[in-house]
């Protein structure tokens, strides 16, 4: 099942993934086994390439486990190249106006109702093996077009950018939007704005995301009605399992110093 459909169903727990920010297929495989219903290429804050991410799709994908990608900005220069990749979304960074969703959208919707452009001979269009109407059908109705809302300007137009023709999702960044704000998190401000954007965004039928550190505050968004979380990522996965494993064995293999 597309991963656009499952985030539809109503009841249900959320889909849990992570972050890949480790340019290694074999970080990809193991998570896809640990049972993670997607994986997010983290573009923006990693060395992750196009390459990387071409690869990490591909890996993924072959393990039944779906791929969203974050864009580095706003910008649109990657957002063509991935979406061919045969990805199954993209977030967009930064989006804090109707206008800049609206931009944002577009290029991920081909004409008319946007400007991406035709690449039927690319792994979105199984290499030019599928037909052109599948291609498009696919591009349109089976790809997550994700807006991220990052600071308190975007969460004041939420209603506006929820509005977006052919948005279908959109991610709350509680990082930058603490950071932006000069807030902390917990803030009753944020936490009502958090809440209006949770109705809004459920009035509309938009799955709404957002991402957290570790399983309790997973808990505490699934409580909240987020749709799809992330959960930690690979780097902060295998460092902190590194760091306690190292402290469990140099407990356990101490020798007490012995006088003479």
């Amino acid at each position: 099942m597309r991963m656009l459909e499952r985030l539809g169903e109503s009841a249900g727990p959320p889909l849990i993934g992570t972050w890949i920010k480790i340019p290694a297929l074999e970080t990809v495989e193991l998570l896809a086994h640990a049972g993670y219903d997607f994986v997010v290429v983290d573009m923006e804050h990693s060395p992750m390439t196009l390459e990387a991410a071409y690869r990490t799709t591909t890996v993924a994908h072959g393990l039944g486990t779906r791929v969203l990608v974050r864009v580095p900005d706003r910008g649109g220069s990657h957002i063509q190249r991935v979406l061919d990749m045969g990805v199954d979304g993209i977030l967009v960074p930064h989006v804090s106006s109707a206008e800049q969703a609206a931009e944002a959208v577009g290029s991920m919707l081909f004409p008319p109702r946007g400007t991406r452009g035709l690449g039927t001979t690319s792994r979105a269009g199984t290499w030019g093996l599928d037909t052109t109407a599948d291609y498009l059908r696919r591009g349109d109705e089976e790809t997550l077009r994700i807006p991220q809302l990052e600071d308190l300007s975007a969460l004041e137009n939420a209603e506006a950018i929820l509005d977006t023709p052919g948005l279908n999702a959109v991610f709350l960044g509680t990082g930058d939007l603490t950071l932006s704000s000069g807030l902390p998190p917990g803030d009753p401000l944020l936490a009502r704005l958090t809440g209006e954007l949770l109705r809004s965004a459920a009035a509309r039928g938009v799955p709404c995301g957002t991402a957290v550190r570790d399983a309790p505050a997973a808990a505490r968004a699934a409580e909240q009605g987020f749709s799809y979380v992330m959960v930690s990522n690979d780097a902060h996965i295998f460092g902190d399992a590194a760091v306690q494993l190292c402290r469990q064995v140099r407990s356990q293999t101490h020798r007490p110093e012995t006088r003479s």
